[in-house]
């Protein structure tokens, strides 16, 4: 009887444990680091932030954002920004979140630029014991004159061959677009200009953050920035950054 009872009281032990550990795993301060494409439509970082929170219950989650419109990777100081003090943060973050620039996909030299530098600034995040992340962009629409067909095919080849070499997770945004857009034509995700993500493209892009970092599908959730998403667009923008998120990982 005192042996069940040991058992059953380590069993328990366990999956308390378990619990805990799994509670305690997740992201609390976060940093993106990129360009407009981050910045626009009130900055993904606070619509990042808002789900987390409605989600773990946890309000303080902290979200830090370091842009510059127009930059490509290698224009920002990542030692700066790895000093938490510099971020008006008391730990250090535990996870980081890099965009290219749109255009880093084009050449074959920029493209080297951008998966040296991801895999410099990965090393130094992870000797910190900071996890590391791409955030893939999406392709332009014809209103730009750098659209080209299927260009969707480089960005992705060059964010995951990106990943693979700086061992950071992918964030397949630019993917998610294109299953929205196949699955509705009329949905509106870009910026007039056909280059800037729209409040809807933000949204998306949040959710698919989201999915990453939570490896759960954001379906269910009820943030709708101050209802400007609609109830419609909300749920399909969820179902497809978790459908995105899938297709990632296969």
């Amino acid at each position: 009887m005192l042996e069940r009872k040991s058992r059953l009281v380590f069993f328990i032990f366990l999956i308390v444990f378990s619990t805990i550990s799994v509670a305690e795993s997740y992201p609390k301060r976060i940093l993106f680091v990129g360009n407009s494409y981050l910045y626009y439509n009130d900055s993904i970082h606070n619509h990042v932030k808002r789900m987390l929170i409605e989600h773990y219950g946890n309000d303080d989650i902290k979200t830090k954002s370091a842009t510059i419109g127009g930059s490509r990777l290698n224009n920002h100081n990542i030692d700066h920004l790895l000093n938490p003090k510099n971020l008006q943060l008391d730990e250090q973050i535990d996870l980081l979140i890099m965009q290219g620039g749109s255009g880093e996909v084009m050449t074959s030299k920029s493209r080297k630029i951008f998966a040296d530098t991801a895999k410099s600034f990965s090393t130094k995040a992870q000797a910190q014991g900071i996890k590391t992340a791409l955030y893939m962009t999406h392709a332009y629409t014809k209103v730009d004159r750098r659209y080209k067909e299927n260009l969707i095919e480089r960005i992705a080849k060059t964010y995951y061959e990106a990943a693979d070499s700086s061992n950071s997770l992918v964030i397949p945004v630019g993917e998610a677009y294109e299953i929205a857009y196949k699955e509705n034509p009329s949905i509106e995700l870009h910026h007039p200009d056909g280059t800037h993500p729209g409040m809807l493209g933000t949204y998306l892009g949040a959710a698919t953050v989201f999915a990453v970092i939570t490896e759960t599908s954001p379906e269910g959730l009820n943030y709708n920035y101050l209802d400007r998403v609609s109830d419609q667009d909300r749920v399909f923008l969820q179902q497809v950054a978790w459908k995105a998120y899938l297709k990632s990982i296969l």
